[in-house]
């Protein structure tokens, strides 16, 4: 007798959209194009973000949007495309929270992707033909900052196993890091951020990045994903804190030994390698138990792994020595 286990992401029938007006949204979106399809998903009228100088025309917008995956949902409304694209943290930028507009200057086209350490073959992939190999999908998942604050978001991109299996990693790598932009990079475009501890890493172990709630990000609300939102590929963990999610990648590297993060090696006493959403280990600043809902302004609970816990709890067995916080 097969015993199907329902998965806590998943809608119940009765609450299911019709197959036949679901098709029909998605060619609506299609046909109305990027803009229209932001404004019907969001609500509110998109900000007007602009194209760095060199990237005049998107060479993966056709891709969008994408199909949604109806197993991945969430309980609380989406958070208005306006405010998910405008709050933002991206320390290349600044330390404050509307960097949208200096991030607007980022090239992100050519855009190169390495994949190196304990491969097959370590190779460098140009980011178009990468994402045309990726079988993409949109997925709406819970995002928590470690600084209290959250929001609900559609993600458009592909399993991180994916981007595993493309890799070709030896059976000898234990972790995965992931490398954002450098400075040579950053400073092409006319920017200069000198303290900045360049560059920005963070890592997985395999297990958490084959978890299959582990998303490569490279659209969200059925367009590509904006510069300020990590393009034009990023990282999304949904039970860990943000700064775990890297943005503009353009480094993946399988390792033996577990890396060292950004956050970790300039404040290992607050930001450790597991960085899991749990409401009983406060911040040594803040307490964790509650956050701020971006979209609505509502304070709600803070549930244990962000609400995901029944499909990763068991990648932490035999570290309850280790705080989940760090």
């Amino acid at each position: 007798m097969l015993i199907k286990r329902k998965r806590g992401w998943e809608l119940p029938e009765s609450a299911a959209t019709p197959e036949s007006v679901y098709w029909n949204r998605r060619q609506v979106l299609r046909t109305m194009g990027f803009a229209a399809a932001g404004a019907a998903l969001a609500g509110p009228a998109m900000p007007t973000l602009g194209l760095a100088q060199d990237d005049t025309v998107d060479p993966t917008a056709d891709l969008y949007p994408v199909e949604a995956n109806p197993l991945y949902t969430a309980e609380r409304p989406l958070t208005p495309y306006e405010i998910a694209t405008t709050y933002n943290n991206f320390y290349e930028f600044g330390s404050h929270k509307e960097i949208w507009r200096m991030a607007q200057r980022l090239p992100i086209r050519p855009w190169t992707v390495t994949f190196d350490g304990l491969v097959e073959e370590e190779k460098t992939v140009d980011f178009d033909t990468l994402i045309r190999a990726m079988p993409l999908e949109e997925r709406v998942y819970r995002h928590r900052c470690v600084e209290a604050w959250s929001m609900v978001v559609p993600w458009s991109g592909f399993p991180v196993s994916e981007l595993v299996a493309y890799a070709k990693p030896l059976s000898s790598a234990r972790y995965l890091a992931f490398q954002t932009f450098g400075p040579d990079h950053f400073r092409a475009n006319g920017f200069r951020q000198s303290w900045y501890p360049w560059p920005y890493v963070d890592g997985l172990t395999m297990a958490g990045a084959t978890n299959d709630l582990s998303f490569m990000v490279t659209g969200l609300y059925g367009q590509p994903v904006p510069r300020q939102n990590g393009a034009p590929m990023r990282l999304h963990v949904p039970w860990k804190y943000g700064f775990k999610s890297v943005k503009s990648i353009v480094r993946v590297s399988f390792l033996e030994e577990r890396p060292v993060g950004y956050w970790e090696e300039i404040q290992g006493s607050e930001y450790g390698f597991w960085a899991n959403v749990n409401p009983d280990v406060p911040h040594p600043r803040w307490s964790q138990a509650t956050e701020r809902d971006i979209g609505t302004g509502e304070r709600i609970p803070t549930v244990i792994y962000n609400g995901y816990g029944e499909f990763v709890a068991h990648l932490y067995d035999g570290l309850e020595s280790e705080p989940l916080f760090k």
